[in-house]
């Protein structure tokens, strides 16, 4: 069995490609059991973001794998199989787990480093492992994975700026601004903070949107408005930060008091149309001011067509993943220090994953050594009976015989272990196979056990 990822990311597709493949939980879950149900796959994940979708799994057959998963793809997206195709990529076992390290640690991310991709990769193993399409390999490699990401953000200044999707589309928002209004307005609100004096419509109540809020608290917003459909939600958020809450159905009139509105709903169709919008501006004062909208959905919430508008600007995900700013934020000591650890943690899991691959010839070695150790105790004991010796004198040849075999196989089996973790090191296994005469058969029924077994997840339960 191998690691297989097949995937689509702001990397490797544009983003109304994106938008289409993108997958609410409900389908996700459905993907998942449709995944572990193809004929060469034990177990699976999926990862499902605004940038990027991406299915893990441990697979018998590279080719018989990757062609189920992309037909999956294709029956779930709805995009066809020449289109997808042409987007996606596919990375197979140590390329697969560095991948899924280099995903978690922020370093394949729109925004290098941004702290929120690690709460996805924590959530997909999650919804994984309530439905029950994750065993022991890649349950192992989520802890590496979500390990890996934790030692990137404590050990590292890579996430020092707080960067994320946010933030990055905050600075295009002031850029924006600072385009259409005076140099002395400019200066003035960078003085106070990249939002300082403006107006600012989070629209959603979702993780996405209580970052907005919280980023737009932190610049400087001299107000903030949070608008969902779930209101006990909107006025936690709005709480948090002194802000109010608005009704969607009064969408038009708290657009029509914004300079900023961002919106992340995960709706899956469009919010903020070109009509709201319209009859939004036709609520403002007379003074002209820029409105600009910050679309953070996939799929868009916002209609295109708003960009039209006269004095309205719209900044979407596209443009958000073709900024460099986040890359400009990030230092090339800190992306190295990372790179550092994702190899450091890769070489960990490779090592380990060779080690377990001897344990059941060590196991199968162990027991076949207690068989025939046992059988020869009964032997003697059937002999040594009739010369009249005591229960306990035969239980004492026993206990020394069996003490015996333990430390002449403890080396033995504690130094091809270490071995083992070495590259190559799958060779000292099968000497041990054949030196030992092991039953194959044994072998694979402790494998087998080992599957089978419950593991424990990360100490965290994935929360």
């Amino acid at each position: 069995m191998s690691v297989l990822v097949v995937g689509l990311s702001h990397k490797s597709a544009s983003v109304p490609t994106l938008e289409r493949a993108v997958l609410g939980e409900d389908a996700l879950g459905k993907l998942l059991r449709d995944v572990v149900q193809l004929p060469d796959v034990a177990e699976t994940f999926v990862i499902s973001s605004c940038n990027r979708v991406e299915v893990y799994a441990e697979v018998d057959r590279f080719h018989s794998g990757v062609n189920g998963i992309c037909e999956l793809l294709v029956r779930y997206s709805g995009i066809p199989g020449s289109e997808l195709t042409a987007n996606l990529y596919v990375h197979y076992e140590d390329r697969a787990v560095r991948h899924l390290l280099a995903v978690a640690s922020g370093l394949d991310s729109v925004a290098v480093g941004e702290d929120q991709i690690i709460g996805q990769v924590r959530s997909a193993l999650k919804l994984a492992d309530q439905h029950g399409t994750t065993g022991r390999v890649l349950r192992d490699l989520g802890r590496i994975a979500l390990r890996t990401g934790k030692r990137a953000r404590a050990e590292t200044g890579i996430d020092r700026l707080g960067i994320s999707l946010v933030s990055v589309g905050i600075e295009l928002v002031a850029a924006r601004f600072n385009a259409a209004t005076t140099a002395t307005t400019a200066t003035t609100a960078a003085d106070g903070g990249l939002l300082a004096g403006r107006q600012v419509l989070v629209v959603g109540a979702g993780a996405m949107s209580g970052l907005a809020v919280a980023t737009a608290s932190r610049s400087g917003a001299a107000r903030i408005v949070v608008a969902s459909r779930t209101r006990g939600r909107a006025q936690r958020l709005a709480a948090g930060v002194g802000g109010e809450v608005a009704d969607l159905s009064t969408l038009p009139e708290a657009i029509a008091a914004a300079d900023l509105v961002i919106s992340c709903t995960g709706a899956g169709g469009l919010i903020i149309t070109e009509p709201v919008v319209r009859a939004a501006l036709g609520l403002r004062e007379a003074t002209p001011r820029p409105l600009v909208l910050l679309d953070l959905a996939m799929p868009r919430d916002v209609d295109p067509a708003v960009g039209d508008l006269s004095g309205v600007s719209v900044i979407g995900m596209d443009e958000l993943s073709g900024s460099g700013e986040a890359a400009a934020a990030v230092g090339a000591d800190d992306i190295a220090a990372v790179r550092a650890i994702v190899d450091e943690e890769f070489a960990a899991y490779g090592s380990a994953v060779r080690a377990a691959q001897v344990t059941p010839t060590v196991v199968a070695l162990r027991a076949k050594a207690a068989t025939v150790v046992e059988a020869e105790l009964d032997r003697l004991a059937g002999r040594l009976s009739a010369d009249g010796l005591s229960g306990r004198t035969l239980e004492e040849i026993a206990q020394t015989v069996r003490r015996v075999v333990d430390k002449l196989l403890h080396a033995p089996t504690v130094r091809v272990k270490e071995l083992a973790s070495s590259p190559g090191g799958e060779e000292y296994a099968t000497a041990l196979r054949v030196l030992f005469d092991l039953d194959p058969r044994a072998i694979e029924a402790v494998t087998r056990a080992e599957v089978e077994s419950p593991i424990a997840t990360d100490q965290e339960g994935y929360q």
